[in-house]
């Protein structure tokens, strides 16, 4: 089966379930950090898959991780998936899941990328101008310092990328120097 078709069909599971119980808007808050903080987690991975560790055991770590509480829908959900051994999907339900909640709720991500910290002023331009291009949604802003950009900035919107940093310049100027 298609590794892109497991984690959605878990995903909206996930989703009617947390929708029937009220708390799917706690569930996305949850799994936000989840669906980015598993990504370098390979010790994490290897546990989750490891079949001499009990699921409940392996649960109770992903509940820590996400700081669910007990018997919440989603408690019960890592458990499910655990047993089914589909833990390794687990980031890609979780990004699954938000992306899902999102579309749902009219939601965008807009990831803001500089080389030194922003004021207040230019992020909030910067939102503006994302705002204007995305329509009546809603905006999640996520900022980020990356000192290797030199100067400048990148703006993510979904599957719009905007490059206005120097080192996309200087690239593009070494680039234009050996042709």
């Amino acid at each position: 089966m298609n590794d892109g078709l497991i984690p959605r069909r878990y995903a909206k599971a996930l989703y009617k379930f947390a929708l029937e119980n009220g708390d799917n808007e706690q569930i996305y808050e949850l799994l936000k950090p989840l669906s980015k903080g598993l990504r370098g987690l390979d010790d994490l991975k290897r546990v989750l898959i490891n079949p001499h560790i009990p699921a409940e055991d392996k649960g109770k770590v992903m509940m820590q991780l996400v700081g669910a509480r007990p018997g919440s829908s989603l408690d019960k959900f890592i458990l499910l998936v655990i047993r089914n051994n589909r833990a390794d999907f687990l980031r890609k339900i979780a990004l699954a899941y938000v992306q899902l909640y999102r579309e749902e709720h009219s939601i965008a991500e807009v990831i803001i990328t500089s080389a030194v910290e922003l004021s207040d002023d230019k992020i909030n331009r910067i939102v503006e101008a994302a705002r204007q291009q995305l329509g009546q949604v809603a905006l999640e802003v996520e900022t980020q310092v990356d000192p290797e950009l030199i100067g400048g900035f990148t703006v993510k919107m979904g599957d719009v990328f905007l490059d206005a940093s120097v080192k996309s310049e200087l690239n593009q100027l070494r680039l234009k120097l050996i042709s």
